[in-house]
């Protein structure tokens, strides 16, 4: 008892200390579980933010998730045989193949012998070839097209046909006439080199066409003369890609061979031989060594050569397509075509000249016969990639802007080209729409600039191949969409408009996703306000940092880029676009009514005024970080005494500011100024109509005999260069695409009853003849059609030829908007 009470007592005795000793643990616990926890935390939240970071990387190459709009064999010869072969290659003077992922191409190259020029081989579209002149004459973009290529003193005539039968997309037929300038004093010798190759896919056994066989006729003097005399090389070998071709063809060229024909002296001329490729390492894709095949036929101008494509499944052929039954053929086609543009456009019913409805032709067929076919994978980057990513492997069927400089697509260019193509074949527009937002990803962004392919990269700056997922461009596509749902509307039963219900029942679910984009990343600081992201970041180079976003490049906008930045032209785009996908929703009985609102709140007058109208320019405006007083100065760069200049960095030009910006509005009266009225925006009562007429019609600020400017001449930037290597674009030039706009608001502001129709009347008439008299008179004086056009002279200038968008003429002549 009493060991006991002891333990009892010796127990209960210091409770105090007990109680200290056991909060310090329990603290030191706490602190441990604590530890612990963070830890814990730190690492789930470390790996949670690497998979989130992983997560929103991948983003940018996955594609949206609905259906594609095409059906992955949409384009194949068993579902579309007669849009199967085509002249898809606008990249090269004549060219064909197949709208397939790994299609056999065909081309033509050509070099004249024995002229003061070493080697003049032609065969890419090169400005620096210095041509008078190519371009097709007729083209349907279906089954035929008629080319003119003047070289410097012979002119090939370059004529195909197809003929549908079989399963692989029927027969074709090549005619290629060569005709001696009446100026040129000696008959030319030419060798004409016919050529196929496998894009990336190793032999010419190609699945998809079955067998198949190349005849090359031999030339004659005319379609029913004697046969010529020519010399004949042949070459075969691998090419590790399609922009290859040339190099392997300049490459393999040799001299030894002697032309002797009976009626002159013997000649060596050049031709190829032998190619005997630079040794490198295998390549790790054995697709990138494909057949190359070429014959070439050296012969005295003036003379006719036919190349034949005949299908091993067609069993059924009437005859050969070639000699007479080709110029049959053609005869019809060509017949047709005038039928159909005539009926289409109504140039001649309007009283246009033959030589103008000829040159539309040429317009019309440059754009059709510019179409290319396209497959392969951007480069893009967010802001979550350390390094870009290749997007997934696509095709595209778009039109381009210029076979020489641009032959490839381009975002902003496309729904311009639609706005023509749409009336001549409805059926092209919902295609390349299609294939266009085929490629948009999960975010809704569409890659601004598609370089798909070894040969569209090949001709692309290094530092414009990347596209970031953060810039936008222009949504013309919502142009050519809005001209299909009026056409639907019109003619609903009609045999054109009738696929255009179920086309944008597919579309709609990106189309959705991508207006969403532009809605959400090129948000403005203020509600309802829009701002271009990618504007260069760099300011001291740059007289006025540039925003290719836009569209319009080195147009002025604020002087020193700032998320503050409100963009007028961007706020009108949206406002078409919520317009169009009101329309859209509508015939599809979607919900509209959110786009609805959108659409009224940025067309609301008032709002607009709000955030751009600038009562000092009274005018619309940008509105941003700015100051005027800029301009580009030598770099003082400080050699010390005794010292050899030539060792020290060469002086550039950069900017000096001469008065801090501040935010106002930009006050450069052009283009941009315009965007309220070009899409529509402005009632038709607006006070604002009246200042934006006379801004147009001043010769010392808009107007000119040759189209509006796109410059005021009285602004501080007018032609003034944007860096020391960089000749003004945007900043005075005349730009057809923006007249068209303009032309198309006068004439809608001029058939809709208000207080300035008669003004927008007079103003239609006059410049609609301004423009497509002075883009007529330029084509027949140098045989081209211009990416731009001098407001001083008319002059074309720029990239030619350039059918893209300035091929809009056809539709200010045929008064169709």
């Amino acid at each position: 008892m009493g060991r006991q009470r002891k333990r009892v007592l010796r127990e209960t005795c210091h409770p105090t200390t007990q109680g200290k000793k056991k909060k310090k643990l329990d603290i030191g616990k706490i602190f441990i579980n604590i530890s612990i926890g963070l830890c814990i935390f730190s690492l789930t939240w470390f790996f949670y933010a690497l998979y989130m970071r992983s997560s929103l990387a991948k983003r940018v190459v996955t594609l949206h998730h609905s259906p594609p709009v095409l059906d992955a064999n949409s384009s194949s010869a068993e579902v579309s045989p007669e849009r199967f072969w085509g002249s898809y290659r606008p990249q090269v003077y004549f060219g064909m193949k197949t709208r397939s992922p790994r299609s056999v191409v065909t081309g033509m190259m050509w070099m004249r012998q024995f002229s003061e020029v070493d080697v003049n081989l032609r065969h890419t579209c090169e400005q620096g070839d210095r041509l008078q002149g190519y371009g097709w004459l007729m083209h349907d973009g279906l089954s035929f097209g008629v080319q003119e290529i003047h070289d410097s003193d012979f002119t090939l005539t370059t004529e195909f046909v197809k003929r549908m039968g079989g399963e692989h997309g029927g027969d074709w037929t090549w005619r290629i006439t060569a005709k001696q300038h009446s100026s040129a004093p000696d008959a030319p010798v030419i060798s004409l080199m016919f050529y196929a190759a496998a894009d990336t896919q190793g032999s010419l056994e190609a699945h998809e066409l079955g067998n198949f066989k190349i005849t090359f006729r031999k030339p004659v003097a005319g379609e029913s003369s004697s046969a010529k005399y020519a010399s004949y090389n042949y070459l075969q070998t691998l090419s590790p890609g399609l922009d290859r071709l040339t190099d392997i063809v300049r490459n393999s060229l040799n001299r030894r061979f002697v032309y002797s024909p009976p009626s002159d002296g013997k000649r060596q001329y050049i031709a190829v031989d032998t190619y005997k490729p630079p040794h490198q390492p295998k390549p790790a894709d054995p697709r990138k060594e494909s057949d190359f095949v070429l014959h070439q036929v050296t012969v005295q101008v003036p003379f006719q050569i036919e190349v034949l494509f005949e299908s091993g499944s067609f069993r059924n052929r009437p005859n050969q397509l070639s000699a007479a039954a080709m110029t049959e053929e053609l005869e019809e086609r060509k017949a047709a075509f005038d039928a159909k543009f005539e009926k289409t456009f109504g140039l001649q019913a309007k009283g246009l000249g033959h030589a103008q409805v000829k040159f539309s032709k040429a317009a019309l067929s440059n754009m059709l016969g510019g179409m290319g076919y396209f497959y392969g994978q951007s480069v893009v980057q967010s802001v979550y990639n350390e390094y870009p990513l290749l997007y997934p492997e696509g095709a595209l069927l778009t039109a381009v802007p210029s076979r020489s400089f641009f032959p490839r697509g381009f975002l902003w260019d496309e729904g311009f080209h639609q706005l023509l193509l749409s009336k001549w074949d409805p059926q092209v527009t919902r295609e390349a729409t299609a294939h266009w937002l085929d490629l948009v990803n999960m975010e809704g962004w569409i890659p601004r600039e598609q370089i798909l392919g070894d040969e569209a990269r090949s001709k692309v700056p290094a530092e414009f191949v990347v596209q970031r997922n953060e810039n936008a461009n222009p949504p013309t596509l919502f142009l050519a969409l809005q001209k299909l749902v009026e056409q639907l509307q019109a003619n609903p039963d009609s045999e054109s408009s009738r696929p255009t219900l179920p086309f944008l029942r597919r579309l709609y679910p990106r189309l959705q996703t991508w207006f969403e984009w532009y809605n959400t990343t090129q948000t403005g600081p203020l509600p309802n306000s829009y701002r271009w992201r990618g504007r260069d970041k760099d300011t001291n180079l740059f007289l006025n940092p540039k925003t290719l976003t836009s569209g319009l490049d080195d147009y002025p906008r604020a002087s020193h880029p700032s998320v503050e930045e409100r963009h007028v032209d961007l706020h009108c785009w949206m406002a078409l676009a919520s317009g169009t996908m009101t329309s859209v929703a509508r015939l599809l009985g979607e919900p509209h009514q959110e786009y609805e609102r959108t659409h009224q709140t940025l067309s609301d007058n008032a709002l607009l005024d709000e955030l751009h109208w600038s009562n000092q320019l009274r005018s619309f405006s940008d509105y941003g970080n700015h100051t005027q007083a800029v301009s580009l100065q030598q770099e003082k760069v400080y050699v010390p005494p005794g010292q050899p200049r030539h060792q020290f960095p060469v002086a550039r030009l950069v900017r000096s500011v001469r008065r801090a910006p501040k935010p106002q509005f930009v006050n450069a009266l052009g283009y941009i100024s315009l965007f309220p009225f070009l899409l529509h925006v402005l009632t038709p009562d607006s006070p604002k109509l009246e200042h934006i007429f006379k801004d147009m019609r001043d010769g010392d600020k808009l107007w000119t005999p040759y189209g509006l400017r796109s410059l005021s001449r009285a602004d501080p930037l007018y032609m003034k260069r944007n860096t020391e290597h960089d000749a003004p674009y945007w900043r005075g030039p005349i730009w057809i695409n923006i007249n068209y706009l303009v032309v198309r608001a006068l004439h809608h502001y001029g058939k809709t009853e208000g207080p300035y129709q008669e003004k927008a009347a007079a103003l239609y008439q006059e410049l609609r003849t301004n423009i497509m008299n002075n883009v007529y008179r330029q084509y027949a004086d140098t045989g081209y059609i211009w990416e731009q056009y001098n407001d001083s002279t008319g002059s074309g200038q720029g990239s030619h030829p350039f059918t893209g968008w300035s091929a809009l003429t056809v539709l200010i002549m045929a008064e169709q908007y």
